[in-house]
């Protein structure tokens, strides 16, 4: 006896004239099309757009930056000539440095009553400060009017994701015009490390932070100290770390066949009680007429 392949056949035909249509098999055929298309399409989608995940952990994440990071700073003071604007820079590993001038920029605002400070500088990651005064002015004003209004204060990379909301320009838009012309602000930063991923694996280094102000007039027994505007940053040990992910494409092929087999198994289930009963209620009518 020739050896027949079609033993091993599970999925057995059954003709056609052994069969019978029914308006409810079919009402429920066609939702099961739509339910499975609906289901596919939302599939599809969640494969295609990429997730943001983030994770937290306690280390440095940029190790090849020397101990420095990059700060941004755009700031204006609208009553004071630009001749007594400077910025210095301090922090615990010695550095003390008054009137920064390199990578900054000053421009004459208000009929050049005023001034726009724009500089990009390295600080140490390490606690310090920079604060931006009259300290490198070579005469010193008597009442030097600290209002000001601060556009950007960034550190690091800038990080232009739509999916990832972090304060990395917290400070952006604060405005002290209406403060004490005579008093001194302090801002205290607590920077945060943040790693940006994407799918390429391509990572991003910037940082966010936390701020805290207060506003003083600050006086000594030689009488009232110059005011100036402080920025004193503190690092956290903990790094925020987002990742691109996108579904792997053999978990999205099992969840499609999974829908597929599972709403036309359950409909099966709901199609075959639905007849059975139908069947069972035309045999009861049929008794009751006998």
């Amino acid at each position: 006896m020739p050896f027949d392949v079609r033993r091993f056949d599970i999925y057995r035909k059954v003709p056609k004239d052994l069969t019978q249509p029914t308006y409810t098999g079919a009402f429920i055929s066609i939702l099961c099309c739509f339910f499975i298309l609906f289901l596919f399409l939302s599939e599809l989608t969640g494969f295609i757009a990429t997730e943001i995940v983030n994770e937290l952990y306690v280390d440095d994440p940029d190790k090849d930056s020397g101990g420095k990071i990059d700060v941004s700073l755009n700031i204006s003071l609208p009553n004071l000539h630009c001749d007594l604007v400077g910025l210095d820079i301090q922090d615990e590993m010695g550095r003390h440095e008054v009137g920064h001038i390199d990578n900054s920029m000053k421009i004459s605002i208000n009929q050049g009553e005023g001034c726009r400070f724009e500089g990009k500088f390295t600080i140490n990651k390490v606690p310090g400060n920079f604060h931006v005064s009259t300290h490198s002015a070579t005469a010193q004003p008597q009442n030097p009017d600290m209002t000001h209004s601060i556009h950007k204060l960034a550190f690091g990379d800038t990080l232009q994701v739509h999916n990832v909301k972090g304060a990395f320009n917290a400070l952006g838009g604060a405005d002290k015009l209406s403060s004490n012309p005579l008093a001194s602000h302090d801002y205290i930063l607590k920077i945060v490390p943040t790693v940006y991923e994407d799918l390429s694996g391509r990572q991003r280094f910037s940082y966010q932070y936390t701020v805290a102000n207060k506003e003083y007039v600050a006086y000594s027994h030689t009488g009232r100290i110059i005011p100036a505007i402080w920025f004193r940053y503190d690092l956290s040990p903990i790094t925020v770390k987002y990742t691109e992910r996108r579904q792997p494409f053999y978990r999205f092929i099992t969840t499609i066949c999974a829908i597929v087999g599972g709403t036309f198994t359950v409909a099966g289930i709901i199609d075959s009680c639905i007849f059975t009963a139908s069947e069972a209620w035309k045999k009861i009518q049929i008794g009751k007429m006998s």
